[in-house]
């Protein structure tokens, strides 16, 4: 079953584990994986955010790493039909 095209939609401040978790689960079994943005071009990156338990009642919100955008949803848009998934982070 490798071999697959999935689109990923994101937007900034995504958290980071949404992404790259299953990017790269995505990956490691063979498949290839589009990650696009609203205004955003293939190369550009966008921010993530860590959301961590520090022993209060509640989370904290951090920067997380940044992620690569590969795709436009221009370019995407136009592939659609090449698609196997759809994949919303966030």
């Amino acid at each position: 079953m490798s071999g697959k095209k999935i689109l990923m939609l994101t937007g900034e401040f995504t958290e980071e584990y949404e992404i790259f978790v299953y990017q790269q689960a995505m990956e490691a079994v063979g498949h290839t994986v589009h990650v696009v943005c609203p205004d955003k071009k293939a190369g550009d990156l966008i921010k993530t955010s860590l959301h961590d338990f520090e022993g209060d009642q509640t989370y904290t919100e951090k920067l997380g790493h940044f992620q690569v955008i590969n795709k436009t949803f221009a370019e995407a848009e136009k592939q659609l039909d090449q698609y196997h998934a759809v994949y919303c982070a966030g």
